[in-house]
Order: C-alpha cells, then structure tokens, then sequence
C-alpha cells in the first residue's frame, strides 16, 4: 500500500524499487475520487497524470538524471497557469478559459520532474478567508466538514490535509497560505514578496500576491521553494539575487534566537483564549531553551486590517476591469442595448457577491475626493510598517504571533458579517504589507478538535533562517 511521508522517502522508495511514480499518482487519484466530496479539486488531469508518471518511471529505469522534484505529485491553486489546461479562478466570469501558457512556477516544476495532478478550489479570484465564495461551491475541512478550510488557497490546503498530493501551491496576498494552513494543521509558506515569479499568476493585488507552498514537512517546502524560487524575465518585480539551497543544512546547530512578539497581538480582545495560552506557554518555553523572547509594543496592530483592505481592493478594482466578456470567458445572454450595458449585464452575472464587494469597495477609495482620504493615508500606514519592521528586525531574528485569531469556524458562522470575516486577517496581513516572508506551522490542537499553530516572520530574503527556525519550533528545541 503506498503511503507518503516526505519527498526524500518517496524518492528513496522510488530508487529502490519499492514504489513507481504510476503507482504513486493512482493511489491521489483514488483518494481524490473517495473525497470527493470535500471539494478540494476542480479537476485532474487523470490520464496526463499517469503518461507523465510511466515516462518519469521508463526515465529513472534508463539510469538517466532525473530532476530535483522526480515523481512529486503536485496540486494547483485555480490561479495558477498550466498551459493547455482550463483555468477559471473559480469564477463564473472565467469559463471555459484554456491558458495558452505556463506560469513561471509550473514550468519550473514540470522542469524538475513534478506531476501536476489537477486545479484547486478556492475563493473566487483568491477574495476570501473561509473558501465560501468559489463559485463551484464550498471546500470542506477534511477533520470536521462542518467547518472552514480557510481561504483563499482552501482547496490546496486541504488537498495536502487529507493525502490528496504531496505538495499544493496556493496564493497569498493576505494570509491566503497561512490562515487555510492553519485551519487544515499542515505547513504554509508565504516567501519574500518578489522571491517567487508572479508571472502566470492572476492578479488580485499585484503589490502584495505572492504564490506560497503547502506541505506537510519544512523539509519538502524547502525542497519546493529552493525550486520555483528566483529571477524572471517575465516578471520585473522578481528578486534577482542567487536562491539559496533551502533544502540544504535546515539544521541550525543548537543556535540561540533573539525572537520579538507584539505585546498587543498577545492582548487582543478578539484572540481565542486558548490560542493565547498556547503562545504564552510556547514563549516560555522557547525562553527555558536558552533563547531570548521579549515583547516590542506596536501600536499600529489596529491599522493593519483598514490599510490592507484599502489598498488591496483598490488593485483589484484596476486588476479585474480586464474581465469584461469580450475576449474569453463569460458573456451574458440577455439582450443589452450598448457595449456599457453589456459590460454591466456580464460582470453582474459573472462575478460573485464577495468580488463585487471589493470591486465597488475599491472603485470607492480611488476616486475623486476619497483618493487621498483613504488610498493616500493607507500608503502612508503601509510606509510607516515597513519602516517599523526594519528597525524590529536590527534587533531580533524573528518576530511570532497567533497565526489566526480563533480555530476553524463553521461555515457560515461569519458569512454574513464582512468585517468580522476581515479581522480574521488581523495576524497575517502585516507580513504582505511589509513584504516579508512569514510561515505558519502546526502545533497545537484546540480543545475543539481543530489544529492551531504560530506564525513565524523575519526580515526580507531571510526565508534560510525561517526555514531553520521553523524546522527547530516544529521538532521542539
């Protein structure tokens, strides 16, 4: 029976003829066809699937090298560009769209011997933090399906949650990795903004989308960081410096770490008591192992949510104008009596509830006598964090918090308050608004059955220490 545990055992077993790549992508296959009902995937790519695992098999037996990802079974966000393929953002307005490319990350995948099985649920256009607005229904919680996954990314954490694949990467332009990894109790990386192409990637907020990893080790997310990582000519905002070897000495040799927390994030009225007794006790036991653990006062914590929302609706009023009808996707097939009539009648019809909001929310904040009000104020908010963050991080190597501030919730237990389902962002904005890298890792399990864990940032293009720290906090030293 094949089972997975890492990627280093899966291509050990490979090399030592214990296990095929075939065999490997028809037990996803199944167990994707016994969950089906979780809603985690849109589509696979069934018989693709296997051609590519049997070629990758006939490979490894030739003796041939074989890529750094041989045989890895890998899950995409419906964001994500896989040439050929349809792509829909899990949006009525998107149908029937086929890219006619690939995004930088799934060619540099397909290049290292990855399996790309299917496409993922998630929040319509990657708007959401509970995966209810896909328009091709709810993705469930694979521990309670009565509950969340989390959002946007809810498919492809899920999708790893419950053995659907090895490896999924999601979006993340507020929290969309780490809050559904989180919720699903598996490992969710969000990188440097810039250090993973977004070429191919469809746009929400262009200044903050950043593609993140969902794994169920920090070794395998390394391993697929260390990959998909680096400059692009199809994407000015990549990082051009050299990607590191991730996967490469995770250990840290028993070295001791200056770690910060917000004082005011430990205080929050709206954090779960028992997520903040967890932390507290986590904090003092990372001090009786000889690190140094001190509280920093940030008084801008209240800021955070206000500025984000400003900020990233108001791209995403620019970035989705582009969906209108006319050159692919969705059209309306009620008679319209002009081109403006049509645009209205299809974008009404094709986009959902939550899109709507953020479209008009943003439309509202750049326009004429609110541009400065809101927009301005918020780029100054968002200048002020980055300013903030660089001097916290002169200071210490890391900074931790709640990764969320309650467990999974029910579905539709906060669908119908908007800002209650905003200020669930309240811990994982701040790490796009300041553009660093910041991971979220399981831990604990809630005295409701659901996992909890903590949220990991450090400073811009450090992702070897949060790796390595990462790895520590999870092993328990």
């Amino acid at each position: 029976m094949f089972g997975f545990n890492s990627i280093k055992d899966y291509q050990k077993n490979l090399l030592n003829g214990q296990t095929t790549c075939v065999e490997a992508v028809s037990f996803y296959l199944a167990s994707i066809r016994e969950n089906a009902h979780l809603n985690a995937f849109l589509e696979t790519y069934a018989d693709e699937a296997l051609q590519r695992a049997a070629a990758l098999d006939e490979l490894q037996k030739s003796g041939q090298p074989t890529g750094k990802l041989h045989g890895v079974v890998v899950g995409l966000k419906d964001i994500i560009c896989y040439k050929g393929h349809e792509l829909s953002a899990s949006s009525k307005i998107l149908q029937g769209f086929i890219s006619i490319y690939n995004a930088t990350v799934t060619e540099r995948l397909l290049q290292e011997g990855a399996i790309i099985i299917g496409r993922q649920n998630c929040d319509e256009f990657a708007m959401g933090s509970s995966n209810e607005n896909s328009a091709f229904g709810n993705v469930l919680n694979a521990k309670d399906n009565s509950r969340v996954p989390g959002g946007s990314s809810g498919g492809s954490a899920v999708s790893v949650q419950a053995g659907l694949c090895m490896i999924s990467l999601g979006s993340d332009t507020g929290g969309s990795v780490r809050q559904p990894a989180d919720f699903c109790g598996i490992v969710g990386l969000k990188p440097t903004y810039g250090r993973i192409s977004r070429y191919g990637l469809i746009a929400y907020a262009s200044s903050f989308d950043q593609i993140g990893i969902f794994g169920k080790t920090i070794d395998d997310v390394a391993l697929i960081l260390e990959v998909i990582a680096g400059a692009d000519d199809f994407d000015s905002t990549a990082l051009t410096s050299k990607v590191p070897e991730y996967s490469l000495n995770l250990d840290d040799s028993g070295r001791k770490y200056k770690i910060a927390y917000f004082k005011e994030a430990l205080e929050h009225p709206g954090l779960d008591k028992e997520i903040a007794k967890s932390l507290r006790e986590f904090i003092r036991k990372l001090t009786d192992d000889g690190h140094t653990v001190e509280p920093v006062d940030f008084e801008l914590l209240e800021y955070v949510v206000p500025a984000y929302y400003v900020l990233t609706t108001a791209e995403a009023s620019s970035n989705l104008s582009r969906f209108d009808g006319i050159k692919y996707g969705y059209a309306t097939k009620k008679p319209v009596t002009s081109l403006t009539d049509f645009y209205k009648q299809t974008r009404s019809e094709g986009f959902g509830k939550e899109v709507k909001r953020r479209i008009m929310l943003g439309t509202f904040v750049l326009s004429a006598g609110y541009y400065d009000a809101y927009f301005t104020k918020a780029q100054q908010v968002r200048t002020i964090l980055v300013e903030r963050t660089n001097i916290i991080f002169r200071q210490y190597d890391a900074i931790i918090s709640p990764t969320v501030p309650a467990p999974a919730f029910k579905f539709g237990e906060k669908s119908n308050d908007p800002i209650e389902m905003f200020l669930a962002d309240i811990y994982t904005v701040f790490a796009n608004l300041t553009g660093i890298p910041a991971i979220s890792i399981p831990l604990f399990t809630h005295q409701s059955g659901m996992n909890f864990g903590i949220q990991v940032m450090v400073s811009r293009e450090d992702e070897k220490t949060l790796l390595q720290l990462s790895k520590r906090f999870v092993k328990g030293s």
